[in-house]
């Protein structure tokens, strides 16, 4: 068994469900997890650099990702208040209204994949994967 692939495998089913179920708003998951993320944050904004941590990605490959969001309208950028060189995003209302329904759809998909399980293997899980993103 190679948990990594494991993930790898879970992480691709969850996010193409995620995507078909949330398939009105028109996003692929990359789109989605950079939605759900920010959804996260305090006042739903967060620097570039943040953002690609948390998703796991370059900034560089992720400013493609937040043109097209804000090319919908879902988020803004504006300047950081005491850094030039940083550029904070920040969801507009429609932005916020679309995090909201992508982590109410995260959180369900994540009920119902749960459901069977004893309440300690979801604490073992969550365990693991916090190990792994160390």
């Amino acid at each position: 068994m190679v948990l990594i692939l494991d993930l790898q495998r879970a992480t691709h089913a969850t996010l193409h469900r995620l995507a078909a179920h949330l398939g009105d708003l028109g996003l692929p998951p990359s789109e989605l997890n950079a939605l759900a993320n920010l959804g996260e944050r305090p006042g739903g904004a967060s620097t570039v650099s943040e953002l690609a941590t948390a998703i796991g990605g370059r900034p560089t490959t992720l400013t493609g990702i937040l043109d097209r969001l804000q090319q919908r309208g879902l988020l803004a950028r504006e300047p950081h208040p005491r850094d030039r060189r940083t550029v904070i995003v920040r969801l507009t209302p429609d932005g916020v209204d679309a995090a909201e329904r992508v982590l109410a759809a995260m959180r369900e998909l994540e009920r119902r994949a749960l459901a069977d399980l004893p309440p300690d293997a979801a604490d073992s899980a969550a365990a693991v994967l916090r190990a792994l993103s160390q």
